[in-house]
């Protein structure tokens, strides 16, 4: 089918499955076009002929692995150059195990590129690419271990913290431009991504994991309603106000000409 109504070209990292997955059907079900990503094209292509029928959209699918910096070049430049591209999911991610003084660096260097590095890149074409548009919207979906580091893997951790502090940073640079930006924060949500990178979630409570459908319509209400920051099982969103508030009344004094009295 033709696209109709097309509200332009949804780009979603990790498209094949969980989270990337879902993100893709709710995003063509609101009218976009998409182009999906992932490493799996098999899986891409049987995706792209059901969303297809079903939405009667155009899906365009791109096999790449997002740790390697050639296949993040090509996907970049896409982004630069692609007019009709509208939104960016950066949604490709990996988790990791163990202590960071037993890691495999080899395994934290793959991590930190596609979490970290990957998401920079594409963030940043896409912030140009929208920018100068006038329109466009950036999601990058961070993690609530950004919040609470002690609970969880030291490096995976980070780099949600950095996701979340890419985004903060990247909406107050594109103020008055019209692009809209948001973190999505989830807490363990029923994806691959356990089983991919060695984690056996069978010991967490039931009532801590969220199905991956649940989770996305949660982050897709929050971006609805203009939230830069979702985490989508935060029943009172005046939790994340304070916590902003905090940060906020501690800034007059994070750099000064005298060390505090306590240090002297």
């Amino acid at each position: 089918m033709n696209s109709v109504q097309t509200q332009g070209t949804a780009l979603v990292t990790g498209a094949s499955s969980g989270i990337g997955a879902i993100y893709a059907e709710r995003l063509a079900a609101r009218g976009f076009d998409l182009l999906l990503v992932a490493r799996d094209q098999p899986r891409l292509e049987a995706a792209a002929s059901k969303l297809r029928d079903a939405h009667g959209i155009k899906v365009e699918v791109l096999k790449a692995d997002l740790t390697l910096k050639g296949d993040v070049i090509k996907l970049e430049q896409r982004l630069r150059t692609d007019s009709s591209i509208a939104l960016l999911l950066n949604n490709a991610g990996v988790a990791a195990d163990g202590l960071l003084a037993n890691a495999d660096m080899d395994q934290l260097e793959r991590l930190i590129q596609l979490n970290i590095t990957t998401v920079t890149r594409l963030a940043s074409a896409a912030a140009a690419s929208f920018s100068k548009a006038g329109r466009g919207t950036i999601i990058n979906i961070a993690s609530v271990v950004a919040l609470f580091p002690e609970r969880f893997n030291a490096t995976y951790s980070a780099s949600k913290a950095y996701v979340l502090s890419l985004t903060q940073s990247l909406d107050a640079e594109l103020q008055g431009t019209g692009v809209k930006v948001q973190a999505v924060l989830p807490g363990v949500t029923r994806t691959e991504i356990w089983e991919r990178s060695g984690i056996d979630a069978s010991h967490i409570p039931a009532e801590m994991v969220m199905e991956a459908g649940e989770m996305v319509d949660a982050s897709l209400s929050g971006l609805d309603q203009g939230e830069l920051i979702t985490i989508p099982s935060l029943p009172d969103a005046g939790e994340w106000a304070s916590f902003v508030a905090a940060r906020h009344v501690m800034a007059p004094n994070l750099s000064k000409d005298k060390a505090a009295a306590r240090y002297k």
